[in-house]
């Protein structure tokens, strides 16, 4: 008895009502929108416009569906039309069955398409793409964890997957989860990716030869240990010797494209430098919009502000004038009062002006009447 491995679930669909949810197409629906996200956010990095990868997805991902449905059909075809099957179960393709070669080779033809009719080069939105495939193929993976598929060897190691259906001629039993070393191996393919993209500045298509050539290392290894039923070429699996091929091709697309096309491109997707611009100037507009508005807002703060002063002002001018008013009145009131009372100065000078005149008189009469004694 394994005391540590990993489980695996007793089912992989869930009923809501009448829908299923299957977890094997929602790893797969996970992994879309992941390869999506991360792809747009590089093709902008590059000077590509927001929306292009989803874009030319709408096309890769359905022929990408197809073409990977097609290649496990046609090279495990005695599944589906030998005697006492159902030929039917070919397009049940939530059961599992999905072969990455053939989903990247029918994928390309339909990103060719629509990068085609965007204008836009297929080896410049392929190297952006790239990364995001890669960690797509590690949420697709955990799919054979919910169908228990695509299992390895058997093994007595703490990780050991625990297979409990005996459907389609399983064993149960624990084995190697060769589905998580392909996971976890993708994951490290696209990391290498986006290191080797910054570092070399990788382009014309490179980054994504750069992801089939490191992919196709660890399926080789992967594909070894599996046990699930697969035609054989001199020993290896099919899947090992197409491992190897399209390896020899992603190397030799790489070393002859560095010396053809050296660099990377300038322009991915054409229009879309004039399209900055634009933004920019659309995003200064409203800036200095907002500028306006606060100025204008400030503005009329500040006549608000005036118009107080103002008001200040000529409330402060009304009771200074009323002031003035009553300092001028009580001023003549007080001259009234002023003019009417007598003037004692005057008077007084009146009287002894008369007091004067009388005594020179008087003065007058002695002398004249002193002349006339002394003639006598």
């Amino acid at each position: 008895m394994e005391l540590a491995y990993i489980p695996s679930p007793s089912h992989g669909v869930l009923h809501l009502g009448p829908i299923p949810l299957r977890g094997y197409a929602f790893c797969i629906i996970i992994g879309v929108f992941l390869a999506v996200w991360l792809g747009n956010k590089r093709w902008i990095a590059r000077g590509g416009r927001s929306g292009t990868v989803a874009d030319i997805a709408v096309w890769a991902v359905p022929f990408g569906l197809v073409g990977g449905r097609l290649y496990h059909v046609i090279t495990d075809y005695e599944l589906y039309f030998s005697e006492g099957r159902d030929w039917v179960d070919a397009f049940k393709v939530w059961q599992g069955g999905l072969g990455i070669w053939g989903a990247i080779a029918l994928g390309a033809l339909g990103a060719w398409i629509g990068c085609r009719r965007r204008g836009i080069p297929l080896p410049a939105w392929a190297d952006a793409v790239a990364p995001g495939i890669a960690f797509a193929q590690a949420c697709g993976r955990w799919g054979n964890w919910f169908n228990q598929e695509l299992y390895g060897k058997p093994t007595d190691v703490p990780w050991a997957l625990h297979i409990t259906s005996s459907t389609d001629g399983r064993v149960p039993g624990y084995y190697h989860p060769t589905f998580l070393y392909e996971s976890l191996w993708c994951v490290g393919v696209g990391f290498l990716v986006i290191w080797a993209d910054r570092r070399f500045k990788l382009g014309h298509g490179r980054a994504f030869a750069l992801y089939v050539a490191a992919y196709c290392v660890g399926r080789g290894w992967i594909e070894y240990m599996r046990v699930d039923d697969a035609h054989h070429i001199l020993g290896l699996r099919l899947n090992d010797w197409t491992a190897m091929v399209v390896f020899v091709l992603a190397v030799a697309y790489i070393v002859i494209s560095s010396r053809l096309r050296p660099g990377r491109e300038e322009i991915v997707e054409p229009g879309a430098a004039e399209d900055a611009p634009a933004e920019g100037d659309a995003s200064a507009s409203a800036e200095d919009a907002a500028d306006d508005k606060a100025g204008d807002k400030a503005e009329g703060k500040s006549e608000a502000e005036a118009a107080g002063d103002k008001t200040g002002d000529k409330a402060e001018s009304d009771a200074g004038a009323s002031g003035d008013t009553d300092e001028s009145v009580d001023l003549g009131k007080e001259s009234a009062a002023g003019s009417a009372e007598p003037e004692p100065s005057d008077s007084t000078g009146s009287a002894s002006a008369s007091e004067s005149e009388e005594e020179s008189g008087a003065g007058t009469v002695a002398r004249d009447e002193a002349g006339s004694a002394k003639k006598s």
